[in-house]
């Protein structure tokens, strides 16, 4: 694919459709698909994070380090 072509709708969801692209069923992985949070397998939960994206695990990252903060910062007071 050409990195500059933004992918249409069709192969979006055709790249959510192919079972190849989810690890044990659950999680998302798709070298081709740049976007961060692309919907879950069922869409009507929600979001997930595409593992081969490194920009989705960053963010991911620091939800995961913000919600320790916080919830350490929150027990000290």
């Amino acid at each position: 694919m050409n990195p500059k072509r933004r992918p249409t709708k069709e192969l979006k969801e055709q790249w959510h459709k192919d079972s190849n692209n989810w690890k044990f069923g659950l999680l998302y992985y798709n070298k081709e698909d740049k976007r961060i949070f692309p919907p879950k397998r069922f869409k009507y939960l929600g979001w997930t994070v595409n593992f081969a994206n490194p920009t989705s695990i960053l963010v991911l990252s620091l939800i995961i380090i913000a919600i320790i903060v916080k919830a350490i910062y929150i027990d000290k007071s």
